[in-house]
């Protein structure tokens, strides 16, 4: 286990793994069906991990209950960031959808959800609490 406060990493034993919002914050915005969800990393040093994590297969698997169609991934070295591109997770969206969130802005916290894995040199001193 380690230092971090509240329990906030579990070592799994080749690294530790953490949530992914525990490394990264993320924004959500939609056009029709389409969900565009922006994630960075807190510290430049961790997106390389995440380039390796948050792939198109992983984040297609994870809104496929949605009806996902495609997931574009457009890497923003510069900014230690990435841009997903989501197509037809919204049901519909803002005017078609029955759901409660037809724009989709709580989303971002079902990608941050995930978990990765990264190695112990690279825990943050602190991660927030999950």
């Amino acid at each position: 286990m380690s230092d971090a406060p509240f329990g906030a990493a579990h070592d799994g034993g080749d690294g530790v793994t953490v949530t992914l919002h525990q490394l990264a914050h993320s924004r959500a915005g939609d056009k029709g069906d389409r969900l565009n969800l922006s994630l960075f990393a807190y510290d430049p040093r961790h997106y390389s991990l995440l380039l390796e994590q948050i792939t198109e297969p992983r984040v297609l698997a994870l809104f496929a209950h949605r009806g996902a169609s495609r997931v574009r991934r457009y890497p923003m070295p510069g900014l230690a960031g990435m841009n997903l591109v989501i197509d037809d997770v919204l049901q519909g969206g803002v005017n078609g959808a029955l759901n409660l969130d037809g724009h989709g802005k709580t989303l971002s916290f079902l990608l941050l959800g995930l978990t990765v894995t990264l190695p112990r040199s690279l825990l943050p001193e602190r991660l927030p609490a999950k």
